[in-house]
């Protein structure tokens, strides 16, 4: 499969303005967190990308946006159901057509060791594309974080190709929405995780066009005005067809934590061409607080 499609959502009315905010990016340029997440996208090779807002907030997002290089739309989400509806309201834009997915609301960070200095989307997008399945990338967490995500559980995938032989990856066979501790050591299982870890959603995904049916049940069984997670979509596709977990070489950095768009604009400096400069201003603020004791 040929992934030529994008989306990203961020149309939750909790999260509406966190693509909004400004920080300087690695290159030591300022841009909206909405423009960072557009070039990651754009760094995974696709031709489009589809942005899910809130309603009115169109015009706000597109300027936010700028020119990220691939073609851009905007489409606004109806009413605020969710996330599974945010993703189903991209639908028609993309077609029936594999498509990668990212969130809004979360910066994303290559690790110093990603081969060929490879972008988080791209080793997702090589990933799914070199495997023809769905992928979804993954982070190994502790269990003391779990109530803040999706987790997924299964088999560890062999090796058998670039795309694959320099991570670990996981055939999902189990989904389930920010599950306690409990629930993950009994669903979650997966091979090669230290002690107390699971494998957590990264808030990247390639996703076959058969994920929209799976939606739109959900939302048909949801009460009216009720609001559709993804997860039980993810864990009904797994069942479906092959669904793979990939633990890419990255972070990610949640703008929406306490405290997130500072963490991560840090983590964008250190990444950058101003590291040395942003290093010295820490160790700087450091002595006088020191000293100020």
């Amino acid at each position: 499969m040929k992934i030529r499609h994008a989306v990203v959502t961020a149309a939750g009315p909790d999260q509406r303005q966190l693509p909004l905010q400004r920080l300087v990016d690695r290159d030591g340029v300022e841009k909206s967190a909405l423009r960072i997440v557009l070039e990651e996208a754009a760094s995974g090779g696709v031709e489009s990308i589809v942005v899910v807002h809130h309603r009115g907030d169109g015009e706000a997002y597109a300027k936010a946006a700028g020119d990220p290089g691939p073609r851009l739309e905007f489409v606004e989400q109806r009413e605020p159901r969710g996330y599974g509806d945010a993703l189903l309201a991209a639908r028609e834009a993309i077609g029936d057509e594999p498509f990668l997915h990212l969130v809004g609301d979360h910066l994303y960070l290559r690790g110093d060791g990603a081969a060929e200095g490879k972008s988080c989307a791209r080793q997702v997008v090589e990933a799914a594309e070199a495997e023809q399945a769905a992928v979804s990338a993954v982070q190994p967490t502790r269990e003391g974080l779990l109530t803040s995500f999706g987790a997924v559980g299964g088999p560890r995938l062999a090796a058998r190709g670039a795309a694959t032989s320099r991570r670990d990856a996981w055939t999902i066979d189990a989904v389930l929405e920010k599950p306690t501790p409990t629930e993950a050591e009994q669903k979650l299982a997966a091979a090669g995780l230290r002690a107390g870890h699971y494998l957590c959603f990264f808030g990247i995904h390639a996703l076959t066009p058969a994920l929209f049916p799976l939606l739109e049940k959900e939302i048909a069984a949801a009460a009216p005005h009720a609001r559709v997670p993804l997860s039980p979509a993810l864990a009904r596709l797994c069942r479906q067809e092959r669904h793979l977990a990939l633990a890419v070489d990255g972070q990610r950095h949640d703008l929406g934590a306490r405290h997130g768009v500072l963490y991560a604009q840090l983590a964008l400096a250190l990444a950058g061409r101003d590291r040395d400069e942003v290093l010295t201003r820490l160790l700087e603020l450091l002595v006088q607080k020191e000293r100020a004791r």
